[in-house]
């Protein structure tokens, strides 16, 4: 049997303190309540770098350079309808204030606190990478 192969790009946004922001799935959403990092789908033609720059600004009204996103590892996840693949970026420079545009609820956290917030199963392994280069 085939699994759908889903490709989501997700970005660690750090600020000045070292603190990644995390979003809530809101609700209605799969996996609602649930804290993940800012991304989303890769479309059709699409770039993960050009899905982050689009996502992160139709999510948070920030504009990110493509040259100012650096990937980190990526997550691998077989969900029961599809299998997702996720590579995780980094960011420490964008321009505009973070905020959530689609009625999220948004944390900046340290690294060492992510345990704290529930998050999809895929995001989870991305946290120890995150706690090693911060």
């Amino acid at each position: 049997m085939s699994v759908k192969t889903v490709l989501v790009a997700a970005c660690a946004l750090i600020d000045s303190d070292g603190r990644v922001l995390i979003a809530q799935r809101p609700e209605g959403k799969m996996m609602a309540g649930l804290w993940e990092f800012p991304g989303g789908k890769v479309e059709a033609g699409e770039r993960p770098e050009e899905s982050l720059i689009r996502e992160l600004n139709e999510e948070l009204g920030i504009v990110v350079k493509e040259a100012c996103l650096a990937p980190l590892t990526f997550a691998s996840h077989v969900y029961p309808d599809f299998h997702l693949l996720m590579p995780l970026y980094v960011c420490r420079r964008w321009e505009g204030f973070v905020e959530g545009g689609e009625n999220q609820r948004l944390k900046w956290v340290r690294p060492t606190e992510l345990r704290n917030y529930p998050m999809p199963p895929a995001d989870e392994p991305l946290i120890s990478h995150l706690t090693t280069l911060l």
